[in-house]
């Protein structure tokens, strides 16, 4: 392991240099990897690893015909290398379970049936293993449980892998049946595209995973971009102006002087008008959001967030109420306002 200095406290990551992709191959020669739900994680974890030259069967549910279909574009071929769920993890000697969180639930009796002593069972989160008591899902103790956690969306994963920068993911081992569950989480690892991989618990991962998502990364960002537009909205600002302000500015050039080198950096390469009004700001808006992120954390850890989640995503029509909702941010003057805007851009005109 490398010794990293990260912001004064030493942690140790594993490289994809340390941990080659070679020594991968070597690990994993003799496993069959059933990749579980080819919708969001799936279809890049699967992709990346058949690209890498692991051998790599796909299980779905056939009459889910959107998932299915893609798999079959993708190139897996039905009855030879895309199966059922039931059937691919029978084949398997690792399972990757990314399916939803709530279609694990509802699968659970039937995956649970086709373990074999020595198999690993691969999360790529720890929600289910971690609320057991919602989800009932406990693994029998003859098996290795694993997890490899991508910090990235599957088409980040993708994309990523596909430019050669790959992604970094945290890793952790519920349970150690076979004394090889280490070696083989640090090869799924790197054998789906991490550049490199630190090292978490199924509870701290899932923990920081959904405040996140609910958080800076998804729901605080969303709602403050929301605030701030319709301030400048209601003070007679265009839509034009006032979405330039809040969200294309940040998305095509301070955020990215953010992942080039630093806030600070960011801060360096503004004018000293904007680093003034930011340094002077920053510290009201975090202290006015800290009571928030406190609420946030606690429903994370008592359990709140996932029975939502499991509620919500196991009714019958759970993506038609998804769609909806997801087109009232679409719709919104907003969101219609940034299609516009996206459309001028250089390499967008003509299009």
């Amino acid at each position: 392991m490398a010794q990293i200095d990260f912001g004064g406290v030493v942690e140790e990551v594993i490289t994809s240099e340390e941990f080659t992709l070679e020594k991968a191959r070597q690990v994993l020669a003799d496993e069959t990897i059933a990749v579980l739900g080819y919708g969001v994680q799936g279809p890049a974890q699967a992709l990346n690893m058949r690209d890498n030259g692991f051998k790599v069967i796909i299980g779905q549910l056939e009459s889910d015909k959107v998932y299915w279909d893609k798999a079959v574009a993708d190139g897996f071929v039905p009855g030879e290398t895309l199966f059922s769920i039931e059937e691919a993890a029978k084949r398997a000697t690792v399972i990757q379970y990314l399916l939803s969180d709530a279609g694990q639930m509802a699968t659970w009796d039937a995956v649970k049936a086709c373990l074999n002593p020595g198999d690993a069972l691969y999360f790529s989160h720890g929600f289910s293993i971690v609320y057991k008591d919602q989800t009932k899902i406990i693994p029998p103790d003859n098996v290795d449980v694993i997890l490899v956690a991508p910090k990235g969306s599957g088409r980040n994963v993708r994309m990523n892998f596909l430019d050669g920068s790959g992604i970094n993911s945290s890793f952790a081992i519920f349970q150690d049946a076979t004394g090889r569950a280490r070696e083989r989480t640090l090869a799924l690892g790197i054998a789906i595209g991490s550049g490199y991989l630190f090292p978490t618990t199924f509870e701290k991962e899932v923990y920081s995973d959904l405040t996140g998502e609910r958080g800076v990364l998804m729901g605080c960002l969303a709602g403050v971009m929301e605030a701030q537009y319709n301030l400048l909205r209601k003070h007679g600002h265009s839509p034009s102006e006032a979405f330039n302000e809040t969200v294309e500015e940040l998305t095509q050039s301070l955020i990215r002087l953010v992942a080039e080198n630093g806030m600070d950096w960011m801060y360096a390469n503004c004018s000293t008008t904007a680093q003034r009004g930011a340094l002077d700001w920053a510290p009201k808006f975090r202290d006015a959001v800290v009571p928030v992120f406190d609420r946030l954390y606690e429903s994370v850890i008592d359990g709140s967030e996932t029975r939502r989640v499991l509620e919500a995503n196991s009714t019958p029509d759970y993506r038609e109420k998804l769609n909806a909702e997801l087109a009232v941010i679409g719709d919104s003057e907003m969101w219609r306002t940034g299609r516009a805007v996206r459309s001028l851009r250089p390499e967008n005109r003509g299009k």
